[in-house]
This record gives C-alpha cells, structure tokens and sequence, in this order.
C-alpha cells in the first residue's frame, strides 16, 4: 500500500491549486484520506521559510502523535515549498536517519531562487500579488527566495554542501535518509501576459539550474597569489540526487500531471510517470538508477536545443522556440577578504585570455553572460546566469583553435586612501583565474569545474592591503 502523502505549495499559492495532482494519485491507487494538503502563510510580511518550517515540525508530530499520521510518508512540494521542506528536514534531522518523511519529491522548486522574487517585494508585485492581502506579498520570505540570497547560501552548506571539507561527509538526504527528487519544465509560460516573465531555460519562473539539488561549491582564495590562486571545491554531504527536465511544462502545468500540456501524449504522460516512480521507489540501488535515468532525459531535453524537428514533431500547438532549451550555469558569488569580512563594490570581468578579440567579448557579454542579479539585502552576493549553448557554440567559434578558453578578472573598489584591496600600491589593482576550456579533458585538469543546468557556489576570498603609512616603526 502507497505511503500516506502531504503536498505542500509555494509562494502566494494555496492547498487549492493541488486539488488535480491529489485527483491524479487517487486514480493510481493512493488512498483519498491518506494525502493531506498543506497550508502555510506565504504573504504575510513577518513570516519567514523559518518560521514555516518550525510550525510544520508541531502539526506533523501532533498527526503522528494521534495516530492520523503514520511514518514513514512522503512529501510532494512545489516551488518555495522545496526550501520549506529542506529547512524543516535540516533543523530537525540533519542525519536523516530519523526523518519521518522518507521520499520529498520536488516540483520545480526555488532551491536557490527565482529571478521573479525581487519584483514580488517591489511596488508592483504589490499592487499585482497584495491587492487583497493589505498589500503585503510576504517580504521575509521573498528576501529568501531572491536570487543569490544568504539563505539559500546558508541552506546548502548545512544540508547540501561542507565547505570546510574536500570529501564526502554526512548529511540528510543518504541511502539511510531522506530521498529527495527534483522535476523541473523548460518551457515558459505559452500565453497571456505571463510571457513577459519568461527566459530560456525556466519554466517561466524558476530557472532549471537553480532547481538542481547537485550543486558545487568552490573557494578560490586570491590572497596568497593573485594571479595564480588555487580553487579549493568543497565536499559534498550526499550522492547524485535525481533531477530531470521536462520539455513541455512550465511552473503552473508541473503540478498537474494528468493534464496535456499540449505536446504529443508520449511527451505529456512522462511527469506522471516520474511522479509515481519517485513515490515507489523502495531501494538505495533503485534511487541510484532513478538518478542515472532522469540525467539521460535531461539531456533528452536540452539536445532540443539543436532539433528543430523533433520540436515541430513534439508540440501540437504553441510550440516553443529552440533557446528556450538552452542549458545554463547558475553562478552565485560571495566576495569577502582575507579577514572575512563581506566585500560589497566589486566587479568581475570575463574575457577569453590568449586572443584579444573584441567581437568575442562583445559576444560574451551579449549572449552568453545573460542575467546578472546583486542581491538587495547583501550586495557582496551575486547571481549571474550563463548560456552554456551560446558559450560553447557561439563564443568558441570565434577564437582560434587551441585558444578557447575564458578568463575571469576581479576587483574591488578600494575602500579609502589607506586600504586597497590586492595592493597597497597599486589602485586598481586585481585577481585573474581561468574559468572554462572548450576542450572536455582540459576543463576536466581545471580543478573547480562548470557543469550544464547546476548551481555553484563561488566564494571569492580577496587580500585586503593597507598602505605603508597606517602603521610605522622608528628608531
């Protein structure tokens, strides 16, 4: 008998919107009592994922406690949902072994942002989101789900990652633990005014990259040699974790799996197959082949991008244009110095280092560096989005062969006349660092590597100088 089932949504939304997904595991054999629909508050100012996460933790252990609620069940979310339930999985049993919620299956969820949170906090997302709400739209909980946020920094260095480390070390989500799953669309929103919101490789409101639970973390330290320094990557507290892109869904038709999207029917029955996948799986060695399996649909995908055919043949209507399949880097960066203390004013330039060639930079920075995003609460974090398709198949064509690499410059504002950052003479002066190579094997000899729809995490340490003056010493 199927596990019982708790569905949580996300932002602005309510246990409503979830009457479908409920209707779909009803008809496949779930029992209609046994799935339960969580509410929250998402729009309420003072409310924070947090808070959310604390106030789950007493509901769910007073259902156990009587008995309506029994261990282990599974969880399905969507969207902030997904940082609810990683915070109340990690505040509570950050082992896992103890969790009693054993499969969390992940609807397009904002693990590390959405380029639309900024505006819901803005005077617009108020009138449009908070007409009915006192015009609140849920500030503390919009500032975690901004881009490149301190908490999804935070989050993912408690559950995902261990940045003091180099190996494996323990975490939630194990053979033992939690097993989270992550489903995520690559198609905007077809219609309506929703369109404006869209960009390649979202859903119209996450981006695929900032979904993916296999994030990397790196420190690349400035401060012993600027032009040389040695990229450390940080160990990982879990295994490969199951992502899969879908071709025809966007962040609203995710949720409802019995509904065609308007693709072929081989195209729309696939996210109600994963679903149910996810919710039978009952080994370690089957959520190890679930993982290899979403990959090689994932990259199903994103081959999209260079098949305009497949595409024609794929959609019935509405059909979609090709970049709208690209694959991306997430990068979010954090700039502190050698004290470690938050370096706000800094700029990073990125340019191919052997050739000089500025129809290659200009494309660079028009096609392939797409989005950059400083975060509104704490400017030393930053989001920039990457088109890897335009990266591989645009930039590197204009370079000469043997030549095809990018660099990466950093600098800082100095912070007065007596203490510069990377010099104590030199204003302006900065850090150097190669980031990618067209060639596989020699990105792989990189050290801290970029990988196609993954977040990263990049933390930037950079010298801080003071000049000769703010401290002497005479005879």
């Amino acid at each position: 008998m199927p596990a019982q089932v708790a569905i949580i949504h996300g932002w602005s939304d309510r246990s409503e919107s979830f009457h479908a997904l409920r209707d779909f595991l009803v008809a496949r054999g779930f029992g209609a009592t046994e799935i339960w629909l969580a509410d929250y508050l998402s729009m309420e100012d003072d409310v924070r994922v947090e808070d959310v996460a604390k106030r789950m933790q007493a509901v769910l252990l007073g259902l156990v406690e009587t008995g309506k609620l029994t261990k282990p069940f599974d969880l399905i979310v969507h969207s902030t949902g997904g940082l609810v339930a990683r915070e109340w999985i990690d505040r509570f049993y950050p082992k896992g072994v103890d969790c009693p919620a054993k499969r969390v299956v992940m609807l397009a969820p904002a693990n590390f942002g959405s380029a639309l949170a900024h505006l819901g906090k803005s005077m617009i997302g108020r009138i449009t989101k908070g007409w009915d709400n006192w015009f609140q739209t849920g500030t503390e909980m919009l500032r975690g789900l901004e881009l490149a946020s301190p908490y999804q920094w935070d989050l993912a260095c408690r559950d995902l990652l261990d940045p003091a480390a180099e190996g494996a070390s323990t975490g939630p989500y194990s053979a033992d633990g939690v097993w989270p799953f992550v489903i995520v669309g690559s198609r905007g929103y077809p219609s309506g005014l929703r369109q404006i919101v869209n960009e390649n490789g979202s859903d119209g409101t996450v981006r695929a990259a900032a979904a993916n639970l296999n994030v990397v973390g790196m420190t690349i330290d400035f401060s012993g040699d600027p032009q040389n320094p040695v990229p450390r990557v940080w160990g990982r507290r879990c295994g490969p974790i199951p992502f899969a892109v879908l071709p025809d869904r966007n962040h609203s038709t995710i949720t409802r799996p019995a509904e065609n999207p308007g693709s072929q029917p081989a195209t729309a029955d696939c996210l109600g197959e994963l679903i149910l996948r996810a919710l039978r799986c009952d080994t370690a060695q089957t959520y190890a082949a679930i993982a290899g399996e979403w990959s090689a649909l994932s990259d199903a995908t994103g081959d999209l991008a260079d098949n305009p055919a497949t595409l024609r043949s794929m959609f019935q209507q509405d059909r979609p244009d090709t970049a709208a399949y690209h694959q991306y880097f997430h990068v979010i960066t954090r700039v502190i110095d050698d004290d470690g203390h938050p370096v706000d004013d800094y700029f990073l330039e990125f340019f191919p280092p052997q050739e000089q060639d500025d129809d290659a930079a200009v494309y660079f920075l028009r096609n392939v560096l797409e989005d950059v995003h400083v975060n509104g609460q704490s400017r030393n974090f930053r989001a920039l989005y990457a088109d890897r398709n335009d990266l591989m198949k645009g930039f590197y064509p204009k370079l000469p062969a043997g030549q095809r690499e990018v660099a990466m410059s950093i600098s800082a504002a100095n912070i007065g006349p007596h203490v510069h950052y990377f010099d104590n003479r030199d204003v302006g002066a900065r850090g150097h660092f190669l980031v990618h190579k067209e060639d596989h094997d020699q990105r792989k000899a990189l050290g801290a590597r970029l990988f196609r729809n993954t977040t990263h995490l990049v933390e930037f340490v950079i010298p801080r100088m003071s000049v000769e003056d703010v401290y002497k010493l005479t005879q």
